[in-house]
């Protein structure tokens, strides 16, 4: 027999023995992206895209807006104040969430 005495595990490597352990780490995720359903972009009529846009050239910094814009196969919808506006980017920014102009279906202040 050996009567050696072990020395003990530091903590930090007896927390590593019962870490979650998942051979198919990325099926959930594949999973869920097969779940998703895709909605197609609209086309915006001609008069549409006309009013959108001219409501686009009288946003303001500071005013609070309501957009709602198509992103990775969904329709979302964003409330807040408008934080930066990029004509050269074709770009709107809510808070932090920078929206492209192409991308957005519908824009209305808040108080409408």
């Amino acid at each position: 027999m050996n009567n050696k005495k072990r020395e003990k595990m530091p903590i930090s490597e007896r927390a590593k023995q019962f870490a979650p352990f998942s051979p198919l780490s990325g099926l959930n995720k594949a999973l869920r992206e097969r779940e998703k359903v895709y909605i197609p972009k609209a086309e915006l009529s001609s008069e549409s895209a006309e009013e959108l846009s001219a409501k686009l050239n009288l946003l303001k910094k500071g005013v609070q807006v309501k957009l709602i814009y198509y992103s990775d196969g969904n329709y979302i919808s964003c409330e807040g104040i408008v934080t930066q506006i990029n004509k050269i980017k074709r770009t709107v920014t809510i808070v932090k969430n920078t929206v492209s102009f192409d991308d957005i279906y519908e824009v209305c202040r808040s108080a409408e």
